[in-house]
Formats: structure tokens, sequence, C-alpha cells
């Protein structure tokens, strides 16, 4: 009988079924865990830029996780960058590295990445960027008088590069400099007509002295003694022709492991047969910017292609929909007044300005 009554009771308590656990928020581009996996991607991109200058974040457009397992994701970040100040030769940290002003003729970098976070530990798995100089017309509306970014290959640009190190061979009691690289050119024509260009220098196994009986000898130093450097120059052609000429040399820099001497600038081009003493790449020449065309797979990395980066966005874009259509729907409910909502998980904030 006591066991019938035990039964009984058995039968009449409620029946707890268990409950899956919510997925987690999804990050927003503002978010620390954002922040840092931008981090890790800037260094990545950084660290594998060969030409021109250092780009440093504007803003997180967008960020996808999709987990692994525990400890492990796979995250798809959107970014965009702006050009710096400080050449990819400079061993000033990018923190330390001024962003080039909306009149300066800004350059923007736009990238997409693919990391996997494993343990808290960031690696790069695939990215893809390109960059481009801001909208000639978009400048000239706010500073009608400021000059432009010049081709590369101007004319007036070569000049004033070949003179400025010329001049400062010249001068120098040191290593007789070479040219790896222009970095920049502008052009001013009013109220004087002044050419401003940046280029990257390399010190060779010549004294300035001695290059002037075989330039042709002078090489660029070995790689354990590299001596690289940057110089800007600064020609007025009128009303009062001068010249000025600074550079700066970095000494000797050991490169990370992953990034071989021989990737710097200046020396993944020289070919031979091909005529490098305007300091160009062949994919330079006519352009005004260095293009930061990077693409990178890991090909020990599943899934790691380009291809999967576009999917990923496409995916990303129809998630992003439905959010949007939720909030909508959300924002149709009363709200106290006063009330403010929250900002939108993405895009994140501007860093410096838009363009």
């Amino acid at each position: 009988m006591k066991a019938l009554v035990a039964l009984i009771l058995l039968v009449q308590l409620p029946i707890h079924k268990a409950v899956p656990a919510a997925p987690p928020a999804p990050l927003g581009c503002d978010d620390p865990e954002s922040e840092a996996a931008a981090e890790a991607a800037l260094n990545f991109i950084n660290g594998h830029n060969h030409h021109g200058y250092k780009f440093a974040l504007n803003r997180i457009e967008d960020i996808r996780v999709v987990p692994q397992g525990p400890n492990n994701d796979i995250i798809f970040l959107e970014l965009d960058l702006l050009e710096t100040k400080c050449p990819v030769l400079s061993p000033t940290p990018l923190a330390n590295c001024t962003v080039r002003s909306f009149a300066e003729h800004a350059v923007e970098g736009d990238c997409d990445v693919k990391l996997q976070k494993v343990d808290g530990t960031f690696s790069v798995l695939a990215s893809k960027c390109h960059s481009h100089e801001d909208s000639r017309e978009d400048i000239l509306k706010v500073c009608p008088d400021c000059p432009l970014l010049a081709k590369m290959n101007n004319t007036e640009v070569l000049e004033t590069v070949s003179a400025a190190l010329n001049d400062y061979n010249s001068k120098t009691t040191d290593s007789y400099l070479r040219l790896l690289e222009i970095g920049r050119a502008k052009i001013q024509y009013h109220p004087g007509h002044v050419v401003v260009t940046e280029f990257a220098v390399g010190a060779t196994n010549c004294s300035a002295e001695e290059a002037k009986a075989n330039v042709g000898a002078c090489q660029l130093l070995p790689e354990d003694q590299s001596n690289f450097g940057f110089c800007t120059a600064v020609m007025v052609k009128s009303p009062s022709p001068d010249l000025q000429v600074d550079c700066q040399l970095y000494g000797h820099q050991v490169p990370a492991p992953d990034i071989p001497l021989f990737s710097w600038p200046g020396v993944t081009y020289v070919h031979p047969g091909q005529d490098t003493s305007a300091g160009l790449a062949p994919s330079a020449v006519g352009i005004t910017n260095h293009n930061l065309g990077l693409l990178h797979n890991n090909p020990v990395a599943s899934e790691s292609s380009s291809s999967e980066i576009l999917r990923s966005k496409l995916s990303a874009k129809s998630v992003t929909k439905r959010a949007v259509a939720e909030a909508a729907q959300h924002d149709k409910v009363p709200r106290p007044v006063g009330f403010v909502p929250p900002p939108p998980p993405c895009p994140g904030k501007i860093r410096h300005f838009d363009i």
C-alpha cells in the first residue's frame, strides 16, 4: 500500500523539462572583444604591408562570431582604416602615428578579415584589403586651395626626388643613400609653384665620397646590416627657387620572423632589366598612392579563402536586415517620456573622420 501511495505521489510531481541555454548576445562593434580582434587584425595588416604607410583603425563596420567549440570562435571583421604619416619602415609604434588629416588628401583602406580565437589568442586566417584616395571633389569643396595627390611618376615629382637625393648625398659624410620608393607627392600651383615629396631610402655599402667615383657599385647594405630611412623634400619652383631636404635613418632593424627583409620597400621589385631609378614598383606607375592590396589566405586553415569572407558578409547582411526589421517593430512599442534607445551594435564609432 505504501508503495502504491509513493507511486501516485511521484506521478503527480510536476515534470520539469530542460530549457536550452539562450545564445549569447551578438557582439557590438565597439565591444572590448571586438576592439581586441580589430587590433590583432590591424597588427597583421600593417606587418604584411610592404609599401607606403601604416594604417590606423577608423571604424569597425561589422563583426560576426561563429562558435566552433569551447573557447574556440571564428570571427569575421569588416574594417575601415586611414593612412597614417608613419612609413611602413618606421619603428614608431602605431599608437604614436598621426593619421593624415582630411585636408592632406587622406587615403582610406577597406579590409575584410577572418580570424580564429582559441583560448583568448587571435590568429588571422584570411584577409583582403584595398585602399583609395579620398574624392578630390570632396576636398576642394572644403579646401579649394589645398594641393592634391600627384602621380608618383609625374615629371616634376621625379625631378624633385632626384634633386633632393643628390643634394643630401652631396652634403653627408655618412653612407650614400639609394632611393627605394616614392611614398606620396603633391604639387601646389598657387600662390607659389611648390612640389612636396616623401620617399623611402636605404643606406648602401659606399660612402657618399666613394659613390662619386662609381655610384653603380653602391649596393644596399646586407640584411644583417641594413639601414633604411625616410626623406621629405620641398622644392619651390616659383617665385623664388628653393630646395629643402630632410632625411631620417632608422638604424638597423630585425624584421619579424615571417617578414623577410627582401619584402620591404624597394627590395621586392628589383629584377634584372627593370628600371628602378624612379623608385617605383611596376604596379605603382601612374598612381597617386600605394594600394593596400593585401590578400592573404592561410593554406592550412579550414575555410580560409576570401570567398568565405564574402559568403560571411552576405550572411551577416541578411542577419542585419532581420535585426533592423525587428528593431523597427520593437520601436512601435510605447516608451516613457525621455527614453533614449540604445545605439545599434554596428557599425561602430568613427575614431577620426568619415570619408
